[in-house]
């Protein structure tokens, strides 16, 4: 059964499934592995330290694919330039670029002249309208329901998603809480074309940066696991739930300040949980779609089942 939309017309991709940025974790193994198996694998940018390690984990992935990829820049997030790293992903033509948070405004402008496909992580109906008139090729969506940084509004992904559907003409792609072929297929129901999934791709074989603890983790918990953090500085972002982040949410209630929380919410207390699985010093990001996941399989296997699962769907739609 062909899953042929404007999204995988325009990323040309078989499947219109984007693996998340993946702070520390999306990195040549991974991205090819989502490539590979017919959808848009990325490489995290701001992760690596020097613009000649992007360069060197961009010619990683070609190795290992001939398939498009993207490089995401979360842009606003890491604390530091990211315009060395942006020449390098322009000077490469790697095929797409994405960004998740902070301003998009001067990275499109860069890559206007290019044929490099743009794609802009929102969380609000206006946030998408913006980036459209950017010059945005596809916008994605996150409901509340995903994991990391989400929007300020706490808009589910079942009504945020036909809003922006509704409000823009370019492609839009549905992320929060889709972890299978059945949140796939809801997807197309409202009106997107394409999905982006983060947590489930943490918990693949592929994976390889991240802990078994935080995979299993992800496998062993619920949606009633995860917990929004950073809220009180204008930055929410949802983990899974554990001392760490009920510390910083303690914090939060007693003196609600970046500098009281910079240390917790750190990119190194992050690594500390996510490389090391030590929970007692450190998070990991996740949304409740891990309610929906139970195993760690390849990437190969998982979209094989969200492929089955989703022509069961479309037959008995009788579409």
């Amino acid at each position: 059964m062909v899953f042929r939309t404007s999204v995988s017309d325009l990323l040309e991709i078989e499947y219109p499934i984007v693996q998340g940025g993946l702070a520390y974790l999306a990195y040549s193994g991974l991205c090819a592995a989502v490539s590979n198996a017919g959808g848009l694998g990325q490489v995290t940018a701001m992760s690596l330290t020097t613009p000649e390690e992007l360069r060197e984990e961009i010619n990683k992935v070609r190795v290992l694919t001939d398939k498009p990829f993207g490089v995401n820049f979360a842009i606003g997030q890491m604390g530091r330039p990211y315009e060395k790293m942006l020449q390098v992903a322009i000077d490469e033509n790697v095929p797409v670029i994405t960004m998740t948070g902070g301003n998009p405004a001067p990275i499109l402008e860069k890559l206007a002249n290019t044929t490099i496909k743009k794609l802009v992580l929102v969380a609000a109906k206006h946030q998408a309208l913006k980036a459209e008139q950017l010059g945005a090729d596809a916008v994605m969506v996150v409901g509340q329901e995903g994991g990391g940084h989400l929007g300020r509004d706490d808009v589910g992904t079942m009504v945020l998603i036909p809003q922006v559907v509704d409000a823009v003409s370019i492609p839009v792609i549905a992320s929060g809480g889709i972890s299978d072929g059945r949140g796939w297929m809801a997807a197309h129901a409202l009106g997107a074309q394409g999905i982006e999934m983060g947590t489930r791709f943490i918990a693949t074989k592929e994976c390889v940066h991240a802990s078994t603890a935080y995979k299993n983790a992800i496998v062993e918990s619920g949606e009633m696991d995860t917990i929004v953090i950073k809220r009180s500085i204008g930055a929410p972002a949802r983990a899974i739930k554990n001392s760490w982040t009920e510390t910083i949410r303690s914090i939060e209630k007693e003196n609600p300040t970046y500098d009281a929380l910079k240390d917790y919410i750190s990119g190194e207390a992050n690594k500390r949980f996510i490389y090391e699985g030590n929970s007692e010093k450190g998070f990991g990001w996740a949304g409740q779609g891990i309610g929906l996941i139970t195993d760690i399989p390849t990437v190969e296997e998982l979209f094989s089942r969200m492929v089955d699962e989703a022509t069961e769907i479309r037959r008995k739609w009788k579409l």
